[in-house]
């Protein structure tokens, strides 16, 4: 599964994110977010290693279930999970690498 491009506004339940099987990215933020727009470069050059991580862009705000329930605060926040458990997460990543190292550690 490639890297996704958009946020989408029909997120999946906690329920359904806590079954997920195997290597999940989970980000949260919006398309109009300045800092979500600057992480995009380098999530593309973190995905090119790891192509086949399944990725979930979640549109986030208030009233927002999904991302109350993982306590985001700020955008873009990553979450990285490992069959539904949080393994690690990034909030505002400003370079390539520490994005590398979370994908990575899903595999470890």
């Amino acid at each position: 599964m490639p890297m996704l491009t958009h946020y989408s506004d029909t997120p999946p339940t906690r329920e359904e994110v806590d079954a997920l099987k195997g290597a999940v990215l989970l980000e949260f933020g919006t398309n109009w977010c300045g800092h979500c727009q600057a992480a995009q470069p380098y999530l593309a050059e973190a995905f090119d290693e790891h192509p086949g991580l399944h990725h979930i862009k979640v549109e986030d705000g208030p009233g927002r279930k999904l991302g109350r329930s993982f306590r985001v605060k700020l955008w873009p926040t990553l979450i990285f999970l490992r069959d539904g458990q949080e393994v690690e997460r990034l909030v505002r990543p400003t370079d390539t690498e520490s994005i590398r190292r979370a994908m990575l550690g899903l595999y470890s």
